[in-house]
């Protein structure tokens, strides 16, 4: 989640840029008389004016939580869904969510200090056997790597702007790693691991991110199956893009046997025509 400066919470190639991506994924548009365009940069103008945010921060919140969000379904996740519409009360920027997490909240046990005040007591001791809780400990690693993921996707496409430091995103995953590090070193090194493995999960869909960072710009709020639905597209795509390529590969290999094949009749009639003579004789 990103917060008001920049804290954050919560479960969280093909282009250039994001800016360059906006046409592919529809903002704007155009009219008959060609004042759709303006029109439409005009309403997003207001609407940042309106939340008090710049572009850049606009795009950093939606690379943010969409790094959340792709993560979360990387890791076989469900996601509730994300917004980019800020919540006072809660104080959030945007907020990526898991499924039943909007119920927990509301119960008081939407936070990781609530996790880990749950379970904490039910940590084996030193000398007990900690095989009954390995399930605890992936799901809290798995969390920890979600948690990372918004900075993570910031890194990946924002890398002319420092990502700036997740401050609730960080407290989150350091209540969950208090279940098992025991001393600041071991909580750091677990979170720093946490983080590359985000950035290691999320580097070959950069263009997942891109794509359902720009339409949650345009739409502000995703629920989970129009998240599934982009990411699919995205993917099915990708996958078609691949099968033309090595369908065009294959043809070119079939065109380039078929010329070997060719030349190498035609040097051996050449071969025989020039032994015909030697054979009369």
């Amino acid at each position: 989640m990103s917060k008001e400066n920049p804290a954050e919470e919560g479960n969280a190639q093909p282009a250039t840029s994001l800016g360059g991506s906006e046409a592919a994924a529809g903002v704007g548009g155009t009219t008959d008389n060609g004042g759709g365009l303006d029109e439409e940069i005009d309403e997003y103008d207001e609407l940042l004016a309106s939340l008090g945010r710049t572009y850049d921060e606009d795009v950093r919140i939606a690379v943010h939580e969409t790094g959340h969000a792709v993560c979360a379904r990387l890791l076989g996740r469900e996601v509730g869904g994300m917004t980019m519409n800020p919540n006072p009360v809660r104080g959030y920027e945007g907020l990526c969510w898991g499924v039943g997490h909007t119920e927990a909240f509301a119960e008081g046990r939407g936070d990781a200090s609530d996790v880990r005040k749950a379970i904490a007591p039910l940590m084996p001791k030193a000398g007990e056997d900690h095989g009954s809780v390995a399930d605890v400990f992936a799901s809290v690693y798995n969390q920890c790597i979600e948690l990372m993921a918004g900075r993570a996707a910031e890194a990946m496409l924002l890398s002319d702007r420092d990502p700036e430091p997740p401050a609730d995103d960080l407290r989150q995953a350091r209540e969950l790693a208090l279940l098992f590090c025991k001393s600041e070193e071991a909580i750091e090194t677990f979170i720093a691991h946490c983080d590359v493995a985000a950035r290691d999960l999320l580097l070959p869909y950069g263009d997942v991110v891109i794509v359902l960072s720009t339409v949650l710009r345009i739409k502000r709020t995703l629920d989970g199956v129009e998240i599934d639905r982009i990411i699919w597209d995205v993917e099915a795509r990708k996958a078609l893009a691949a099968e033309h390529r090595r369908r065009a590969d294959w043809r070119k290999a079939e065109v380039e046997a078929e010329r070997f094949r060719a030349q190498c009749v035609h040097i051996a009639a050449a071969a025989l025509s020039r032994s015909a003579p030697d054979r009369m004789r």
